[in-house]
């Protein structure tokens, strides 16, 4: 399978400055030295607690914002070291979908002119009735039909903002699109009717998809590959179906554990975390997860694990190769339109 976007060694700094002269004194190191690769037609969840990076790293992707330092290469090509107006016919390919569909729509324009907007700047041949017509046609596609094209946004509810939200992103028909915590506002019973939608649009359209999330129950469903993110590293790589069957890393095992699980009683015992979530101003040395792994050794406060294949296409950064780690307690079902190889 070919790789459509990659992050190569991705960094993402951000300065603290300090005193009348606004001199750097240090920096949140919100992403570091992230290695990823994502297939072109695949669905990639990207999963974490909040504040692990997780929507810094789907922005750097889409160059929304610039990394500190490292390489985005979409199809071979670094857009990092590209100006605005390079970076301008890859805007088209990539568009994003965000957490909060109340905010990410203008109150003042209706659902037309928030969907015929992006063809303004990326399709100014087109005609104003054949940007109303495409407009219309990717309303119904999201499920919504073509009579709610004149109203404003504080007329839906917020499953239907986010269904106009996804809409805007693929009205472009773009190849790779970023997901940042889209379900997270809705409702649970709203939640499955989004997370359909995308597999849908997957489906028909071949989309390429990073989904961020913190919830692993979301993943389980519509990911093929899980990344796993802890203060601004990636600490597992794996199928969906190999990650919560036989995790490789410790913070991964604590995660699924905190899962709420489908059947009624089927919750094993729960595994905590030492302490607080170190302050990415200061990470730890070593492992960055050390100080709240229950498996953490003295070796483990000098040797910075890097990415390291265990199983076929399964990559964890951690040292211990001899610790047995608790799996999910159920076996969490694949979508039906998708075999899942582990």
């Amino acid at each position: 399978m070919s790789t459509l976007i990659e992050a190569v060694d991705l960094k993402q700094h951000y300065p603290v400055r300090q005193g009348l002269l606004g001199r750097q004194t240090a920096a949140v190191k919100a992403v570091d030295g992230v290695n990823l690769r994502i297939h072109r037609g695949e669905v990639l969840g990207l999963v974490g607690e909040s504040g692990s990076g997780k929507s810094t790293l789907g922005r750097n992707l889409m160059m929304m914002e610039r990394p500190t330092s490292g390489a985005v290469l979409y199809e071979g090509s670094d857009l990092a070291g590209r100006s605005h107006k390079a970076l301008h016919p890859y805007r088209r390919k990539m568009q994003m979908v965000f957490q909060d569909p109340f905010s990410s729509l203008n109150p003042r324009m209706t659902v037309e002119d928030s969907l015929t907007m992006p063809l303004r700047f990326h399709q100014p041949e087109l005609s104003a009735a054949q940007r109303r017509d495409a407009a219309a046609e990717t309303l119904e596609r999201v499920g919504l039909p073509r009579s709610m094209i004149t109203r404003y946004p504080h007329e839906f509810s917020g499953g239907q903002r986010q269904r106009i939200g996804i809409a805007r992103g693929l009205i472009v028909r773009p190849e790779f699109m970023v997901a940042d915590e889209p379900v997270s506002a809705l409702d649970v019973s709203v939640q499955a009717q989004v997370l359909n939608l995308f597999s849908e649009i997957r489906e028909s359209l071949g989309l390429t998809l990073l989904f961020v999330t913190h919830d692993l129950a979301v993943v389980g469903h519509i990911a093929d590959r899980v990344a796993v993110m802890y203060l601004g590293q990636i600490m597992e790589i794996a199928p969906t179906r190999a990650l919560f069957t036989a995790p490789k890393h410790p913070y991964t095992e604590t995660l699924l554990s905190a899962a709420p699980q489908p059947t009624v009683g089927a919750r094993g015992a729960r595994i905590p975390m030492k302490g607080e979530p170190p302050s990415p101003l200061s990470p730890p040395s070593g492992c960055v997860f050390r100080t709240r792994c229950s498996h953490a050794t003295p070796e483990c406060d000098a040797a910075h694990p890097e990415l390291r294949s265990r199983a076929p296409g399964h990559l964890s950064a951690c040292i211990r190769d001899d610790i047995s780690l608790v799996p999910a307690v159920s076996d969490r079902p694949t979508s039906p339109r998708r075999k899942q190889s582990a």
